[in-house]
């Protein structure tokens, strides 16, 4: 080859070098956005688990006390539903209630969201004042939060390497919360899919859906390998499948579908109790925390996110019928009193406490799969999610050998649920947050 051939070629090479560099370098728009998802992915792991720790730190604090004092709760938990909504109110109106309509309604407008539904000031307050409904009592759960918190880290990542926040990345964000905070991967990638995004021609990346896992990776690292509910192995005989799975799935879905009705009567509705609700908010939310301290000082049971209760049902201890009923009340009063905290967890326990009072109707099938079947016809009635529903009980209960009867349940339970609400309740309660998101 001549010396000029060599010299073109030179060029040419350094030419392509340079033109690679600046489309996939570690400067490019290309290399910070990949970074930007997985330390955003890492770092959701890490503070999912913090969270998750510090709440359920807070419910022993609260276990504790109520247990030295019973009947303290009486006065001390509406004065903090009041005092937890004023704050709310006052100081971050944009952390009210679960964390996962926010997250549907910031997949709208990524960038305007960062500064207002996914603001760190916004998932920090958060993070404070579910922590002051778990020391109260509230019957809420830590997951709904997580995935509004997860979200807001991945947005942070994403400003600090100054690249565009896209919606894909604020819905891996959230669903990468679900997958750390029950070590569930599965079911976030699910969640992903079915829920945040509410369409499966939904474009993600396969760098979106790997930040889910690594979340959840990161999180079981640093929590240790652990199912949720513990190992239980639920299994059903086809025979008694054909007829628990139908009870599951109707009394579950007309269940969950009855709460989503109120809990969007309450939010959107024009009814007298609603009006009167967004009216005086805070006396309001003192007359909820009444009715929650009147439930957890008569029945000793029905506090918090209910896991105690909901995990001794499912490995065939005893627990009383009311119990399903009484934390179905506990957990609504809750949850439209108007301060932040999540529905994930108390859910499961009121589809446990519906499992619960099917078992006098099968006594000679398996306690723990009908349990099981009740909450996840609950939990698909809910949230309409029946594949997230299925998984996460699979994941969390290590009874994947009762796959089939929950997919049975879940669709039959996301139907009996459309007969009583017909709109989602997450995609309702979003739309009281697309306006200021």
């Amino acid at each position: 080859m001549s010396e000029p051939a060599r010299r073109r070629e030179r060029r040419w090479t350094r030419k392509r070098y340079l033109a690679l560099m600046r489309a996939s370098g570690p400067r490019s728009v290309r290399f910070r956005t990949r970074l930007a998802i997985l330390t955003g992915a890492v770092a959701i792991g890490l503070v999912a688990t913090l969270f998750a720790a510090a709440a359920d730190a807070a419910g022993e604090i609260f276990a504790a006390q109520a247990r030295a004092h019973p009947y303290a709760p009486l006065v001390v938990t509406p004065l903090l539903f009041v005092a937890l909504v004023w704050l709310t109110r006052r100081f971050a109106p944009l952390a009210r209630g679960s964390g996962i309509p926010q997250v549907i309604a910031a997949s709208e407008d990524p960038p305007a969201a960062t500064a207002s539904l996914i603001a760190p000031r916004t998932v920090a307050a958060k993070a404070l004042l579910t922590l002051g409904a778990v020391l109260g009592g509230a019957s809420v759960g830590r997951e709904g939060p997580t995935v509004q918190i997860a979200a807001a880290v991945m947005g942070l990542s994403h400003r600090i390497l100054r690249v565009p926040l896209r919606m894909p990345v604020v819905i891996a964000g959230g669903a990468a919360g679900v997958a750390a905070a029950f070590n569930t991967p599965l079911a976030g990638l699910l969640f992903a899919i079915e829920e945040l995004a509410s369409a499966y021609e939904q474009r993600v990346t396969l760098l979106v859906l790997a930040a889910i896992v690594i979340a959840g990776m990161v999180a079981q690292s640093v929590q240790g390998d652990y199912i949720y509910f513990g190992l239980i192995g639920a299994h059903l005989p086809v025979t008694a499948a054909l007829a628990v799975v139908p009870a599951a799935g109707v009394a579950g879905g007309l269940g969950g579908g009855l709460f989503a009705r109120l809990m969007l009567g309450m939010a959107t509705g024009a009814n007298r109790i609603a009006v009167a609700a967004r009216a005086y908010p805070l006396a309001f939310a003192g007359v909820c925390g009444v009715v929650v301290a009147g439930l957890g000082v008569a029945t000793g049971l029905t506090w918090g996110t209910g896991y105690s209760a909901a995990r001794a049902m499912i490995v065939g201890t005893d627990a009383p019928l009311w119990f399903g009923p009484a934390k179905f009340a506990a957990t609504l009063a809750t949850a439209v009193a108007g301060l932040p905290g999540g529905i994930f967890a108390p859910s499961l326990a009121v589809g446990a406490g519906i499992g619960n009072l099917l078992r006098p109707l099968f006594p000679g099938d398996p306690a723990s799969a009908i349990v099981i079947l009740g909450m996840v016809g609950y939990f698909a009635g809910v949230v309409r999610a029946p594949l997230t529903a299925v998984i996460i009980l699979s994941e969390t209960t290590a009874s994947r050998g009762l796959m089939l009867p929950m997919f049975a349940t879940a669709f039959i339970a996301d139907a009996a649920s459309r007969w009583v609400c017909r709109e989602k309740l997450y995609h309702g309660l979003s739309r009281t947050f697309a306006m200021r998101g």
